[in-house]
């Protein structure tokens, strides 16, 4: 069987959760994804909002039993010997959409091909195929190592966030808002008396806009004892789709090489976007009133190729105070309008 060899390896991914416009929710997932010949295989799909079935969220039976299928190890979950590469981010139905290719052994090599689209018991090549990804080759030893390692290792990512405020009732909507995308919340007024391993479990720490500097530095300083960095955020503003962006941009894992949406400034008359590769991006600006409402405005839902993209602003979304918040499929970043 002939394909050029291409090297293989894990990182870390999210399909990043949040609040919508409109008041939807999307289930935050975390998961691994897989990089072919240094590249993310997700970003050749371009758009899809998928993940890998190896994710941090399933129990660990079933988080087994997908990196031994992967490994050849089981039976094919589907028919012709094909397996699940990236599936429906909300549910795990095939039915739903799936992308699925046949993986096979070659010697000591394993070879992944005929990727297509799939919604059924079988695959159409012909009507649903991605013509233009594969076949690959991967040598034994790197494919091997780089799968059994998430055996060996934890592969739960932290997913839990730690809010500090001096009154829990102003946190109540942000942490409600960040359970329905999936991440798990805690509040409190302080870290006095919290045990080091506890601390260990959040993976990044809101402050209220009422907690004082010198309970700031003490939040910091028990982290910094138990051994663990985490990412600290001061909310830009108490807007609970901002709030919960600026979460999801903290607890992002994955290596910034690796990411798609890598740039965001806004400035007067115009957003500047930056992406490394053909992406969907959506762009909203909130802002609050005079009356504390909470006004927000869609600025762009479309499709990125790779380079800067400057966006042009509204005279209601230009205006002091307001927020921009960038999405792809699996990152977010947020800014503040700069004057």
């Amino acid at each position: 069987m002939s394909s050029e060899y291409a090297t293989f390896g894990l990182a870390p991914a999210t399909r990043a959760g949040g609040v919508l416009a409109g008041g939807d929710h999307r289930a935050r997932r975390d998961a691994v994804d897989f990089v072919v010949g240094g590249r993310p295989l997700l970003d050749r799909l371009s758009g899809l909002d998928a993940v890998s079935p190896i994710a941090s969220d399933v129990p660990p039976a079933i988080f087994t039993a997908q990196v031994r299928s992967l490994l050849l190890e089981a039976e094919a979950p589907l028919d012709g010997g094909r397996h699940v590469i990236y599936g429906c981010p909300e549910c795990e139905s095939v039915e739903c959409g799936a992308v699925t290719a046949v993986i096979e052994s070659d010697g000591d090599d394993y070879v992944w091909r005929d990727f297509a689209w799939q919604t059924g018991e079988r695959a159409d090549l012909e009507r649903n195929g991605y013509h233009g990804v594969g076949p690959f080759r991967f040598r034994g030893p790197e494919y091997r190592g780089a799968l059994n390692s998430l055996l060996d290792g934890d592969a739960a990512a932290r997913r839990r966030v730690l809010l500090i405020g001096a009154r829990g009732a102003p946190l109540a909507k942000p942490a409600a808002a960040l359970r329905a995308v999936g991440i798990g919340v805690d509040i409190a007024r302080d870290t006095v008396g919290v045990p080091a391993d506890e601390l260990r479990s959040y993976g990044a720490v809101l402050f209220g806009r009422s907690v004082p500097d010198e309970a700031r530095a003490a939040v910091r300083e028990s982290f910094r004892g138990a051994g663990v960095d985490v990412p600290h955020v001061e909310g830009l503003a108490p807007i609970v789709p901002l709030l919960v962006a600026q979460i999801e941009h903290a607890l992002d894992r994955s290596p910034r090489e690796l990411r798609r949406l890598t740039g965001l400034v806004a400035a007067d008359r115009e957003a500047a976007v930056e992406v490394t590769s053909t992406c969907r991006v959506r762009l909203t600006a909130y802002r609050r009133d005079r009356l504390s409402r909470t006004r927000t405005h869609d600025l762009f839902d479309g499709i990125l190729d790779p380079g800067h993209h400057r966006i042009p602003l509204t005279a209601k979304t230009a205006k002091k105070d307001s927020f921009l918040v960038a999405r792809t499929s699996e990152s977010v970043l947020v800014t503040a309008l700069a004057h």
